[in-house]
């Protein structure tokens, strides 16, 4: 869920512009990478926790304990490795607010902060 926040924060408050310049940028620092890192990790594990949900429903019914051990292993894995993507975004996004000026930000202010509060709480959840 809390990845979803994040992709959704990001998707529809993530880009502004300005009223004289029609073009959209990422209102973290003009930076599109922080925009970019955001929404990524944010659907990877929204898509990942769609398919390791899937394998925890059909887990009773694999007999195969060698099948079941490569699972758990890559559900451990993959759960390690998105801790420290989680950890990253959220340092990014920080750093990239930290340095956003106020007059570059109109309206995406509440979503920016909601996607690096969500970020922060999913370092925790994953």
């Amino acid at each position: 869920v809390f990845a979803l926040i994040v992709f959704a924060c990001l998707v529809g408050d993530g880009y502004t512009s300005r009223p004289e310049d029609p073009r959209l940028f990422c209102v973290f620092n003009h930076n599109e990478d922080a925009c970019r890192y955001g929404i990524g990790i944010g659907v990877l594990a929204f898509l990942a926790c769609i398919f390791f949900f899937m394998v925890d429903v059909y887990f009773p019914q694999i007999s195969n304990t060698t099948d079941r051990k490569y699972l758990v292993l890559a559900d451990l894995g993959f759960s390690g490795l998105w801790t420290f993507l989680w950890f990253i975004g959220f340092c990014f996004l920080t750093n990239q607010w930290s340095w956003t000026r106020a007059e570059d930000v109109y309206i995406g202010a509440d979503s920016a902060r909601a996607a690096i509060t969500f970020s922060f709480f999913s370092i925790f959840s994953w």
